[in-house]
């Protein structure tokens, strides 16, 4: 089950961990390259590290700060752990896997199956040769190196096996290295290799001062952190073709840097007070806006290129309840709230003296692009099909206004007088009768996305219309206190799709906006409880069958948990540093 993997990551790839010490998701090189471990899908690569003994029941945490994973077993012999990172920061070109076993009371066996398969389990390990306690071989185009398998042997069908012995407190080391290019320097040391990944977390992440939820918001900036390429873009999710609903063709590539998911995370860290990755969200940002001005696509791959055309994988088995595939069709559209949220996370930058001329640059560009195109229908926040969508029109106002806020007083009045005309536009064709706001301009439902609006600053504190949208939100679409995003037809709330997390955050922010602590405080528990025993959030949860839908681990609900902890006081702003 989904609730169960944890998530290694080092900025430029990401693996997930199952509870029998099972690694079966790693893209190599890189986020949108294909998986050399893909059990996830049906694929044949993995790489399994767990007890000889099979009766155990399994746990796991993590190293406070950190992305540093520890499996912990307890068998009827006694107790393994093992600890497992990727090194960190990460190398573009090489990928740097570290497993070490520990023997916490009594001599402990582990059996290793090591069975890296390129191209998504197509392709097996071939040349594999032993060089004392090291392992070479290749797989596909990439070279591999693992240290500390002395007692692995090439098995039929060309996985390294065996089992490896530990006595009782000692430990054990394994590197695994996956690369682009030959791998001719002598064998990295272990010890080094995790002094060195246990500093630049230490580094990365400064805890917040205290609060309930402390814990928590650390974690979510870890996630943050190791979802997002050193001066790139961050993933969505390390994974694709997870379904939200079972057989009901709803599963997508989130291997991608979404424009809008930038925004989100970097609002949070400028919240948090961590302005390094707010500093490398607003990088990706300035150089894709002004690459592509009005052409600004929903999603790129973290280096900025444009994602891959979606396609099938028909050789694989895929996640069960839905078929594999890579590559997204949200490349072909126009997302005006996209211009939006690139308004508001410059802003917020700005507001601590974080922009270049070239993002300032960048600002003008966006807000030029919205004079020009928001009447024009678009495909929105959840990306269907083009429509005077009002969550897109109300957070361009949001935008404007923030960014009126920081500009000088010329471009400023032309930009709050901009907001003026968009919102009289949306008063005009997307306010129900009953005085809130609606889902388009020609749909009259209510969506839980116009609870941003309100959020973000796109109307005054107090506004009536904001408020009156908040109930009817809550009254339409809450079940059993998680949210969902609209009603796609006539069926109960929960027949068509799960709960969506990132919503039930923004009713949090939405309640304490309005004054209703009680009702904040709500809201932002059950959706913290909405995770595994690692942590982790996906973007939909299964309400009645208590389940993570869809890719993992989502990272926007992690920025809006993060965000929310801190406006609710559960946590407070880390010190800036230096």
């Amino acid at each position: 089950m989904l609730r169960e993997y944890a998530l290694l990551a080092d900025g430029h790839r990401g693996a997930l961990v199952g509870p029998y010490g099972d690694v079966s998701w790693l893209c190599a090189p890189g986020w949108a390259d294909p998986a050399v471990f893909s059990g996830l899908l049906g694929g044949r690569g993995e790489y399994v590290v767990t007890p000889a003994n099979s009766r155990f029941v399994w746990g796991g945490h993590y190293e406070a700060g950190s992305l540093i994973w520890v499996s912990r077993w307890v068998t009827t012999d006694g107790i393994i752990e093992c600890r497992e990172s990727l090194l960190f920061p990460g190398e573009q070109r090489r990928v740097v896997l570290l497993r070490q076993v520990h023997a916490v009371d009594r001599d402990a066996v582990v059996r290793v199956r090591l069975n890296p398969r390129a191209d998504f389990g197509r392709v097996p390990l071939r040349d594999a040769r032993r060089d004392g306690s090291l392992w070479l071989a290749r797989c596909g185009d990439l070279h591999l190196r693992h240290t500390g398998g002395e007692n692995l042997g090439l098995a039929a069908g060309g996985a390294l096996c065996g089992q490896l012995r530990v006595p009782a407190g000692g430990q054990h080391d394994m590197v695994l290295e996956i690369a682009t290019h030959p791998l001719d320097d002598p064998p990295p040391e272990p010890g080094a290799l995790w002094r060195t990944t246990e500093h630049a977390w230490r580094e990365s992440l400064l805890p917040p001062a205290g609060g309930d939820a402390h814990r928590d918001v650390v974690f979510a900036y870890a996630v943050l952190r190791g979802l997002t390429r050193p001066g790139g873009g961050m993933v969505a999710a390390a994974t694709t073709a997870l379904p939200e609903r079972a057989l009901a063709g709803r599963n997508y590539d989130y291997r991608y840097a979404w424009i809008r998911d930038q925004s989100f995370a970097g609002q949070a860290a400028a919240l948090v007070g961590r302005y390094d990755l707010l500093d490398d969200i607003v990088a990706f940002l300035t150089e894709r806006v002004l690459a592509d001005g009005d052409r600004l696509a929903p999603a790129y791959t973290v280096d900025g290129s444009p994602v891959p055309e979606q396609h099938g994988l028909p050789f694989l088995p895929g996640y069960p309840g839905a078929p594999p595939r890579v590559g997204n069709w949200v490349r072909e559209q126009f997302q005006l709230d996209i211009f939006g949220e690139v308004l508001l996370v410059l802003s917020q930058a700005a507001r601590r003296d974080r922009l270049d001329r070239s993002a300032w640059d960048a600002m003008e560009l966006t807000a030029r692009v919205i004079a020009d195109r928001w009447g024009q229908a678009d495909s929105g926040i959840w990306e269907l099909s083009p429509r005077q969508w009002t969550h897109s029109k109300l957070i361009c106002v949001a935008g404007l206004r923030a960014a009126a806020g920081v500009a000088p007083a010329g471009l400023g009045g032309r930009w709050a007088a901009l907001a003026d005309a968009i919102l009289a536009d949306a008063a005009t064709h997307g306010l129900h009768p009953s005085g809130r706001w609606q889902r388009a301009y020609d749909d009259q439902r209510v969506d839980a996305s116009l609870l941003f609006p309100g959020i973000r600053g796109a109307l005054p504190m107090g506004d009536p219309r904001t408020e009156a949208t908040r109930r009817a939100v809550l009254r339409e679409l809450e079940c059993d206190g998680y949210l969902y995003r609209f009603r796609p037809d006539s069926r109960p709330l929960g027949d068509a799709e799960g709960a969506f997390l990132l919503c039930g955050y923004a009713a949090s922010l939405a309640a304490w906006q309005a004054g209703d602590v009680v009702a904040a405080n709500r809201w932002f528990e059950r959706s913290r409880a909405a995770c595994g025993p690692p942590g982790l959030f996906t973007e939909e949860y299964d309400v009645q069958q208590r389940q993570l839908r869809a890719n993992l681990p989502q990272a926007f609900v992690h920025a809006m948990m993060l965000e929310t902890a801190v406006t609710l006081g559960q946590a407070h702003p880390c010190p800036v540093p230096d």
